[in-house]
């Protein structure tokens, strides 16, 4: 796995003479956020009067992993997408630059902003916090360090010219940059260390989906990543979108070891049905990519899938069920709510460059829907092959 993590760093962006002739660039280029206090070099610091020591933001390197991980590991604010291991996991499966960020204080971590440069010839040029996670952005000790972390990711995306800089929150910023806090949501739901009383707070609707997936003496096991992969496939294609490639499922399981797990759902003659990639993250379990055949729905497969992912979790001591992210006005938000799970936005935050549009590449987007119905139509070896190719800039 590579681990150069310095590699094209903010440093090269932003070494300048002096402090004014980088605020004129961050003027000229990031026209509508304020310009940085002072520029060091390969850091931006923020200085603040009511501190000892000014914040100081500088691009990571490999000697930040301990001090990062302690950080991410002791807050409470921190969700899977902040661990350090997808850093070099998303460049090595898909080619992306890592521009994250990390704010010191002194010898003290305060902040952490995970980021990833996506270029693309269809898609683009733009920073992520984070590609192919669901929710990141920055994680910060107070409104100082994520001020400091913010104004050094907004010169950053200014000096790489790119088109957009998107921070995927949970919670919503104070920044007043444009936000998109509709679109998608989070659905999260704490449970008990009980099986009876967990299937008590499940709505009688799914409740009885789960209890005919029983009857129809399904069967939960664990698989291959390989095996997985199959069913995610076959399940994406069906929906007219591009698959993530092998290397991806592979890659997670090797990085998060015993905090990852593939499940299989099999009928009782043992045809796979269903499938689920699981993360289990400090206190949540976390179903985090599934797929399915086209009998799974008859048969209760997801119903009973997710009721073995929850009964998993609770063995293992988890007391949160992180269902995670949908889009509105689609099934897969309307199945977890039947599940009892009640939305909680993610805000999606924006800054873009002068004449850029708010981004909108998801499959609701009447754009897409050409696409979308073509890609339904290709052959599965043709998906396969130009699936991965193709996604490296929609994750």
């Amino acid at each position: 796995m590579n681990n150069d993590l310095h590699k094209g760093s903010l440093g090269g962006s932003l070494v300048a003479d002096s402090a004014g002739a980088v605020q004129s660039v961050a003027g000229k280029l990031c026209s509508n956020s304020p310009a940085l206090d002072s520029v060091v070099l390969d850091s931006v610091v923020l200085d603040n009067p009511s501190l000892d020591n000014p914040v100081t933001v500088r691009p990571v390197t490999t000697s930040d992993q301990q001090a990062w991980g302690h950080f991410v590991n002791t807050h409470p604010r921190a969700g899977v997408f902040h661990d350090w291991r997808w850093l070099p996991l998303l460049e090595q499966v898909f080619g992306h630059t890592n521009r994250s960020l990390i704010a010191w204080e002194g010898d003290e971590v305060v902040g952490v902003l995970p980021l990833m440069e996506v270029r693309t010839l269809l898609f683009g040029h733009n920073l992520v916090s984070l590609p192919f996670c669901q929710w990141a952005g920055t994680l910060a000790r107070d409104q100082s360090a994520e001020t400091a972390l913010r104004k050094a990711a907004i010169t950053l995306a200014g000096s790489l010219r790119v088109s957009h800089l998107e921070w995927r929150n949970t919670e919503p910023s104070a920044s007043g940059l444009p936000t998109q806090s509709e679109l998608y949501v989070c659905f999260r739901k704490a449970i008990s260390s009980d099986n009876e009383t967990n299937l008590k707070g499940i709505p009688r609707k799914q409740r009885a989906m789960i209890r005919k997936g029983i009857a129809n003496g399904l069967i939960a096991t664990d698989c291959s990543a390989e095996a997985f992969h199959t069913l995610y496939a076959d399940n994406v294609h069906r929906h007219g979108t591009p698959c993530a490639p092998l290397s991806f499922f592979q890659a997670i399981h090797s990085a998060f070891a015993n905090d990852c797990e593939f499940l299989m759902v099999q009928d009782s003659d043992g045809t796979p049905l269903s499938g689920v990639l699981t993360l289990y993250w400090r206190d949540e379990v976390f179903p985090f990519y599934a797929g399915d055949t086209p009998q799974a729905r008859h048969r209760a497969a997801n119903d009973f899938k997710y009721w073995e992912v929850m009964r998993r979790g609770a063995a293992r001591g988890c007391s949160v069920f992180n269902y995670g992210r949908s889009k509105r006005g689609t099934g897969s938000f309307d199945f977890k709510r039947n599940w009892g799970f009640e939305p909680e936005p993610l805000h999606y935050e924006y800054w873009m460059a002068q004449g850029e549009a708010l981004p909108a590449l998801n499959p609701s987007n009447p754009k897409f829907r050409l696409m979308i119905e073509t890609w339904r139509r290709l052959p599965r070896p043709v998906v396969n092959f130009l699936g991965p190719r193709l996604i490296r800039g929609l994750g």
